[in-house]
């Protein structure tokens, strides 16, 4: 393994360490449902990640979903979620063992501290309303952390890769404007579709915040 492969293993490794929230392994032994939430975003992840087109060796692209896990768990268990299909997919070979690390930091666990300060900035500086929720939050949001996504592994290919910058945007990054609206659609539709039918599987968000805002003002 490379300094840059060790590198992003231990980065990665520390953050979902440090970051791994207590209650989480608790409330996942106790309670059914939450059981079946965390493996269904598991396996939806796994199979939305395993459709990727590959241009050149690193070079991937695939729709993330990210930011629906960010607003449904958090960015510590959406890190750590996300991060499950890592692992699967090197013990598989579709990826390699060495790559496991930067592949999770720069395809999870930074995009999705990205999303969640997104939709933080969203919450503390914008209008509390369920559009805001919806088209910032998570339409808006999934866009830019996409963006984050393919820069992040645009710096990592070039710089542990023989690529040249060149070639990286001519085969790479000229893909992002194509990626961007499908990317927002699949997160703004699922995020739509949980506040309305499963608000309770959404830990962002919440009836007096977005839906009844100025009765909680007045109290």
């Amino acid at each position: 393994m490379t300094v840059l492969q060790w590198a992003g293993a231990l980065i990665w490794l520390a953050i979902v360490v440090v970051g791994f929230p207590r209650e989480f392994w608790p409330k996942f032994r106790s309670e059914k449902d939450y059981q079946h939430l965390v493996l269904a975003s598991i396996v939806m992840l796994c199979l939305l990640w395993g459709l990727r087109a590959g241009i050149a060796e690193g070079l991937q692209v695939h729709f993330l979903a990210l930011t629906v896990l960010v607003l449904s768990h958090g960015w510590q268990i959406a890190g750590l979620i996300g991060s499950i299909p890592i692992v699967i997919f090197a013990v598989l070979g579709v990826i390699n063992w060495p790559d496991a690390g930067l592949y999770a930091l720069t395809g999870v666990i930074v995009p999705a501290i990205f999303s969640f300060g997104v939709f933080l900035f969203s919450y503390r500086f914008m209008a509390r309303h369920l559009f805001i929720y919806i088209f910032i939050a998570a339409f808006l949001n999934g866009a830019l952390t996409m963006v984050i996504h393919l820069l992040l592994t645009s710096g990592w290919m070039y710089i542990g890769f023989d690529y040249s910058w060149a070639y990286i945007v001519d085969n790479y990054l000229v893909l992002l404007p194509l990626l961007l609206f499908p990317e927002a659609l699949i997160n703004g539709m699922v995020i739509t579709l949980l506040v309305v039918y499963k608000p309770e599987w959404v830990r962002t968000f919440a009836d007096r915040d977005y839906i009844y805002p100025a009765n909680n003002k007045d109290k």
